[in-house]
């Protein structure tokens, strides 16, 4: 177990230590490496931290990041944990989207949470300094911090129980909800977890994860660098651009566990040919964790059958229930054998809430995979909608209370009231427990009701995506309420993949209204297939349910 006074303490005593150790290794989009030892990764940090300290940045001040994915982010931000400030990493601008809003959005953030100081680059700095002049805020600029060595002691003086940093739940306008976690939140999950996935010294942790998202920044960043165990990262647009690299970065630096949101075994399935891959040696890699979003069973038998041939072990596939108000991980399955596969009957969870079981395949039937048990210090329950506790197997909203679960949402108190109470954090989830372990169905607020039933649109974008034609993750439902009938109807925008034309739009509809039809026993009210990159997605990569619907309304629905 890991025993540290705070997040900074143990990467301060192993730079002194272990100075040579092997901390980080950075692949660029060239292909490249960069590597930082536990000595540099110091180093770097304390030049922040004083770059901070010189513009009166104090301990418990907000820092907002404003980088890209590279290693001057993963400085700034001990930086300031060094300082005792709290950093939060703000998405990077993307080319979808306009450098005007993009920056507006920073200034809105700044000037709800009242952040002190904005790290950011040179080419940004002007523009937020003007943007921030009516603001008590501090732009500091990359070009700024000196490359000097740094002897001032930093973060003695810090608590347990302060605000270490904020995650923000995800979204289309960027950062919203603050979820403030203290240092000791952080490292009883660090410890907790750890335990469940068997962290050793022989581990190699490859990500290409985003760090404003709680699975890399805690999986494929903190957890890595607080513990010592050496990290592999690259840039997430490389990844999506060219999946393989995750692959090879497994094969050299013998990479033993890596965190993949469920879309990422389809996509890696899918993109990378047999003919890129010659040579590859997977049989380091001893466990690859399925998180973030839910996880289906056909994702990962696809990806078993793309890549058993070279050394991927079925034992190796792994799912964890996570979230940021939990610091990360809440559930995670046993490691070296698969996951639980519950076969349960789609009437029954759609109109009792119950999840009866059924034999595999059967018609009527569909497959949900387990989560796992609750990690250590962590309590799982299954509440309904009066909030009494439910029996397995009965459908409700999963509830939480743990030792790292978060502070607050930062300077929230409203919302942080309508969430936890008595002590329990209502996730907005549903699922149920069967023999201790979780299964998600689907999120509470995206719950459709047609005709009495319970239909969890994760049930149809799951189909959609196995409909030939259909760009997979690329898939949308929602419902409508509907005054002529006095129910809600079901409506689904899918993006058809490219290369594809308006005569082959029949058919693909007439196959995903079929399917639909067969494994639900419900009908689409409407079905529109739209060209590639119609719909939006959240900062961590998620398909937007909300913006979805009202972009639906707006443009099939307006006139």
């Amino acid at each position: 177990m890991l025993q540290a006074d705070t997040l900074v303490h143990p990467v301060q005593k192993r730079a002194q230590e272990n100075p040579e150790h092997l901390s980080l290794v950075f692949i660029a989009e060239d292909g490249s490496e960069q590597t930082v030892t536990a000595a540099q990764l110091h180093q770097q940090a304390a030049s922040y931290a004083q770059a901070l300290s010189s513009l009166d940045i104090h301990q418990e001040d907000l820092v907002i990041l404003v980088l890209r994915h590279s290693g001057v982010l993963l400085s700034a931000f001990w930086g300031a944990l060094y300082l005792g400030a709290i950093p939060s990493i703000f998405p990077f601008l993307t080319e979808k989207l306009d450098p005007a809003l993009y920056m507006q959005r920073v200034q809105k953030l700044v000037a709800h949470s009242g952040a002190k100081a904005v790290i950011t680059f040179p080419e940004f700095k002007d523009d937020l300094s003007t943007l921030l002049a009516d603001v008590d805020c501090r732009v500091l600029s990359t070009d700024d911090v000196p490359d000097v060595q740094v002897d001032t002691e930093f973060g003695e003086d810090i608590q347990l129980e302060q605000i270490a940093f904020l995650q923000h739940s995800s979204g289309t306008t960027g950062l919203q909800k603050g979820v403030a976690l203290s240092h000791r939140a952080v490292l009883n999950q660090i410890n907790a977890y750890g335990d469940a996935i068997k962290l050793n010294d022989e581990d190699v942790i490859v990500s290409w994860l985003p760090l404003y998202h709680d699975m890399g920044l805690i999986a494929g960043f903190v957890m890595p660098i607080v513990v010592g165990i050496p990290l592999v990262l690259m840039s997430p647009f490389q990844w999506v651009r060219d999946p393989k690299i995750l692959l090879w970065a497994i094969d050299k630096h013998k990479g033993t566990l890596a965190w993949l949101p469920n879309f990422a075994y389809n996509h890696l399935a899918r993109a990378v040919r047999p003919a890129a891959i010659e040579g590859l040696d997977l049989t380091s890699w001893r466990a690859v964790i399925n998180c973030s979003e839910p996880a289906y069973h056909e994702s990962h038998e696809k990806f078993i059958d793309k890549f058993k041939d070279y050394g991927l072990q079925e034992s190796t596939l792994s799912v964890c229930y996570a979230m940021a108000e939990n610091t990360f991980a809440v559930t995670q399955t046993e490691l070296n054998t698969p996951p639980k596969v519950d076969w349960v009957q789609i009437a029954a969870l759609q109109e009792e809430r119950h999840a009866e079981a059924v034999e595999p395949g059967s018609a009527g039937g569909t497959s949900v995979v387990s989560c796992g048990v609750p990690i250590a210090g962590t309590e799982v329950a299954i509440v309904g909608e009066d909030g009494e506790h439910l029996a397995e197997r009965r459908v409700g909203e999963i509830v939480l209370k743990s030792d790292c679960m978060l502070t607050e949402y930062y300077r929230r108190p409203n919302v942080t009231a309508e969430t936890i109470k008595d002590g329990w954090y209502f996730t907005g989830d549903m699922g149920y427990l069967a023999e201790g372990e979780l299964y998600i169905t689907g999120r509470k607020k995206d719950l459709i009701i047609v005709g009495g039933k319970n239909v969890y649109p994760q049930d149809m974008e799951a189909i959609a995506n196995e409909i030939p034609g259909i760009y997979p993750g690329r898939a949308v439902a929602f419902g409508l309420f509907d005054d002529r009938i006095g129910s809600e109807t079901i409506v689904m925008v899918a993006e058809l993949q490219n290369g594809l034309s308006e005569e082959d739009k029949p058919e693909i509809e007439r196959q995903l209204r079929q399917e639909i039809v067969k494994r639900t026993e419900v009908t689409l009210a409407d079905l529109r297939l739209v060209s590639d990159r119609w719909l939006i997605k959240t900062s961590s990569g998620k398909i937007a349910r909300a913006d979805n619907r009202e972009k639906y309304l707006a443009e099939f629905r307006s006139s």
